[in-house]
């Protein structure tokens, strides 16, 4: 099967060899984001600041593709200090809604400049409206 690239205003680009997003079917496989600008240049802030602008990018990604936060079936999300984690379930709860989706979730591996980076992959709703 054939995937397509997503695309859109306001994704913002990268300077590494990959997609933002994948549309395969009724799949969309959303690459790494982090708190970056439109233009890919990192955004740093407090925990909360680059985990909000984090979802912002997926949000904007899912959107060109036709779906929203509501449509994710699957999240890792990248912590880089285990002392975040409280926080980060938090806003978690706040971002996403019941039933939750599928999780996995891994500290420690982000370099110094990253507090946060999340992946995703969500279905595209067949009639067109999101969860």
């Amino acid at each position: 099967m054939a995937f397509q690239v997503v695309h859109g205003p306001g994704i913002p680009v990268s300077h590494l060899p990959f997609s933002p997003a994948v549309r395969v079917g009724d799949l969309i496989l959303v690459s790494g984001q982090a708190s970056v600008s439109d233009e890919g240049q990192i955004i740093p802030g407090t925990f909360e600041e680059e985990m909000r602008r984090s979802l912002a990018n997926v949000e904007r990604i899912l959107g060109a593709a036709g779906a929203g936060l509501g449509d994710v079936a699957r999240v890792t999300s990248y912590v880089r200090d285990e002392a975040d984690l409280a926080e980060y379930n938090s806003l978690y709860a706040e971002l996403f809604s019941a039933p939750y989706p599928a999780r996995t979730t891994l500290t420690g591996c982000l370099p110094a400049s990253l507090r946060f980076e999340i992946d995703v992959i969500a279905t595209v709703p067949a009639d067109g409206s999101s969860r």
